[in-house]
């Protein structure tokens, strides 16, 4: 079993070491399925150098996420990601859909967003890494029964990969993080 990588900090300087050690981990298990989040597609095209011959899917934001009606990730963007291959995913968020909605009319929480916030104690990059697996899942661009690498990170770039048995969201509780190829250590 290969050893972890933890990261001493937040930086996008972790997203190479990530995408190698993701793209190893995946040959030595025979993984053909990665996702990637990627807000304005720049992780997403990074990626592209690292996984050649897999099935990458790299997820967005929500349109609408940091303000109505604005995607995150610019249309030439998205169009030289589908060029490539890459599956583009943009749908709600599995942890904060109108469950989000509630908190901001009411000032509570619900279940989804105290999920979000207690996969957080592991680090953003895990929380944002099992959230676009469940997303993928829903959307029927992964199976359940296929083991993916899922990536994602804090704020820019990358720092956490995680090898993942997917589940949709209305089975959270059958997802499996087998193993945390790198991460954090806050």
């Amino acid at each position: 079993m290969p050893e972890t990588i933890y990261f001493s900090k937040l930086s996008a300087e972790n997203t190479d070491v990530v995408m190698k050690a993701a793209a190893s981990r995946a040959d030595e298990l025979g993984i053909k399925r990665i996702l990637v989040a990627t807000s304005t597609g720049e992780t997403g095209k990074k990626a592209l150098q690292f996984f050649e011959g897999r099935r990458l899917v790299a997820v967005t934001h929500s349109t609408g996420f940091h303000e109505p009606n604005v995607q995150d990730m610019p249309e030439e963007t998205r169009a030289e990601l589908e060029r490539h291959g890459v599956r583009v995913l943009t749908c709600q968020h599995a942890f904060g859909g109108v469950g989000r909605a509630v908190r901001r009319k009411f000032g509570t929480y619900q279940v989804d967003e105290i999920m979000a916030n207690t996969l957080k104690i592991f680090g953003a990059g895990t929380k944002v890494a099992v959230e676009i697996t469940m997303m993928a899942t829903d959307a029927g661009l992964i199976r359940t029964d296929e083991e993916v690498i899922s990536i994602a990170g804090t704020n820019h770039g990358c720092d956490t990969a995680l090898v993942i048995r997917p589940a949709n969201a209305m089975s959270f509780f059958e997802l499996r993080v087998r193993e945390v190829i790198c991460k954090p250590r806050y």
